[in-house]
């Protein structure tokens, strides 16, 4: 039984559900995902900074003063479709994540589709991470994670990396993920009704807007495809009321599958990214489990 507070943010949500999105300007759209997440705050603790990483902007985000001997690190990348959002309108989800791991946040802002389609996003969270590394922190300091389209992004970005022959962080996550964009998961027609947020021609629509004519099969636009073996021990969480669940179980499938340690996890009757909304009881449940595992990861205690 979910919270009667996540049941009230879903019905709002339905009401904002639009049926072709593809008719608005990008700007509104913006305009509206960013005024939806406004209401999530990050803990008062925090102290945000911004950055340069290497080219693309990012904003440091920690909820208490980091030893500078330690370099635990979590690379955060937001999600929007690739073309809404940014370190901004996440700071209430890379706050709570910070607060609760008590590692510090590197939240980066890549560049959007369409002004910026494939493969500028992955360039940046590339250099972000590679920015990391000349600052002094080794891989086994960082953990990758993001939501939707940035857990389709924590994938992406992990392959070209295992493409380049660089080293991987220690470990991923990722939120609700955006992996198939050719959209063939079953729940895409049985979650249809149940999701309060999509439509099937608004994720067709925000996926050629970023895929802006390459294939949307390629395995870096849509990692589902991609041989991942190799890949660093996984955590993905989704909700059960969403259209994306079958890119969350068919990616978990498929890093198994590909000898990768990875753990899936449902949460029974909640929504896309569930975990922004930071102050439904949830939210707070869920990204604890989430701090918990980058914490195992990092050895700490």
């Amino acid at each position: 039984m979910i919270s009667l507070e996540a049941k009230n943010v879903m019905a709002v949500m339905a009401t904002m559900k639009v049926p072709n999105i593809g008719e608005l300007p990008i700007e509104l759209l913006r305009q509206g995902m960013a005024g939806m997440m406004s209401f999530a705050l990050p803990p008062a603790s925090c102290m945000i900074e911004s950055v340069n990483a290497g080219g693309p902007e990012a904003l440091w985000i920690s909820a208490e003063k980091q030893n500078e001997d330690d370099k635990a690190t979590i690379l955060y990348l937001h999600g929007g479709a690739y073309s809404m959002c940014s370190p901004q309108t996440h700071m209430g989800i890379t706050g709570l994540l910070s607060d609760l791991s008590r590692i510090r946040v590197l939240s980066v802002d890549y560049r959007l589709a369409p002004e910026h389609p494939y493969p500028a996003a992955i360039e940046d969270a590339v250099n972000a991470y590679r920015w990391l590394l000349q600052q002094g922190v080794p891989p086994e300091s960082i953990v990758i994670g993001g939501d939707s389209a940035g857990g389709g992004l924590t994938f992406a970005t992990l392959l070209k990396l295992k493409e380049n022959g660089e080293p991987l962080p220690v470990a991923a996550f990722a939120i609700s993920p955006w992996v198939d964009l050719t959209h063939t998961g079953e729940t895409m027609q049985t979650k249809a009704e149940e999701d309060p947020m999509f439509t099937e021609s608004g994720i067709d629509f925000m996926a050629k807007l970023y895929a802006n004519g390459a294939d949307l099969r390629s395995p870096l636009v849509s990692p589902l495809y991609a041989d991942l073996r190799g890949l660093p021990p996984t955590l993905i969480h989704v909700g059960t009321s969403e259209m994306l669940l079958s890119d969350s179980q068919r990616m978990a499938e498929a890093l198994k599958k590909a000898g990768v340690n990875c753990t899936l996890k449902e949460w029974e009757g909640l929504f896309h990214v569930f975990h922004s909304v930071v102050y439904i009881p949830e939210a707070k449940v869920a990204t604890a489990e989430i701090a918990a595992f980058i914490r195992k990861h990092l050895n700490k205690s």
